[in-house]
Order: C-alpha cells, then sequence, then structure tokens
C-alpha cells in the first residue's frame, strides 16, 4: 500500500512540506455533471432563470472557488494559480462541467480542479433549484493532471 502524503509516521494529519520541489507548470483538469429536469434544462439553456444567466454565475463561481480551495479544504496549500477556466456542455438531461486549472508551482491543483468543478456544479443546483429540486450532481471526478514528480496522468 502506498504511503498517504497528509499522514506522519504516527498517523497524524500534517500539511506537506513542498519547500524542497522545484516549481514546475502544472494542469488539472477536471469534469461533471447535473442531471435535470427538461424545463430546468431549457431555462439555463435559454438564460430565462429569473436568478440571471446561471451559466456565467457558475463559471465565476467556479473560479473563484479554484482560488479559495485551500480556504476549504484542510491541508491544501495556498496556490498563485494562472489559469481557471469553467466550460459547460449541455447533454440530453444534463449540464456538463469542465474545470481547468493551471499553476507553476511546487504541489499540483488536482484539488482546485475538482473544487472549481464541484462549485460550478452548486451553483447551478442554486440558480435552478425553484424548477427542480431533484437535480443530480454527479460523476465529479480528475480526468487528467500534468507536471510535477508523478508526471502526467490521464484518466
Amino acid at each position: 500500500m502506498s504511503k498517504l502524503t497528509h499522514l506522519d509516521e504516527a498517523g497524524a494529519a500534517h500539511m506537506v512540506d513542498v519547500a524542497g520541489k522545484p516549481v514546475t507548470a502544472r494542469e488539472a483538469v477536471a469534469t461533471g455533471r447535473i442531471r435535470m429536469s427538461a424545463e430546468a434544462l431549457e431555462a439555463i439553456r435559454s438564460g430565462s432563470i429569473k436568478k440571471g444567466d446561471a451559466l456565467a454565475v457558475a463559471r465565476v463561481a467556479g473560479i473563484m472557488a479554484a482560488k479559495r480551495t485551500s480556504d476549504l479544504i484542510p491541508l491544501c496549500h495556498p496556490l498563485p494559480i494562472t489559469r481557471a477556466a469553467v466550460d459547460f456542455a449541455f447533454e440530453a438531461d444534463a449540464v456538463a462541467v469542465t474545470a481547468t486549472v493551471g499553476v507553476q508551482g511546487q504541489t499540483g491543483v488536482e484539488m482546485e480542479a475538482l473544487t472549481a468543478a464541484s462549485v460550478a456544479l452548486l451553483t447551478l443546483y442554486d440558480m435552478a433549484k425553484a424548477l427542480d429540486k431533484a437535480m443530480v450532481i454527479e460523476a465529479v471526478r480528475l480526468v487528467s493532471k500534468t507536471g510535477g514528480k508523478s508526471g502526467d496522468w490521464r484518466a
């Protein structure tokens, strides 16, 4: 079994020391989707949600979340993010999200990409919940990461 990096030899949680790691270009991409009723999907697609442009608000929320991940996830390092993008695609019964986050840093941005995708989806739920409270957020996952000691990875 591989050693968990956020636990010390005694099993106590700690923040990983990245001081000795080189600064490299790193990027992570996360995806997810929110299934919803045809009515809610059409309202988002047409921009007729009473709260405003749901996709624009969700995009900004996702970008803001990427920048604030270390405030939400206890052992994450605060990172000088150089890129955060949140994109949407319509599916037959859902809106899919892709979050891409980049950094020139000593640790990766996987958590930032996952957080951006999750918060963007939660924001879509909040924007459309008056039309469909049964929406389902699903399949939030890391699909790729580049850079760092462990190299590139793709799902």
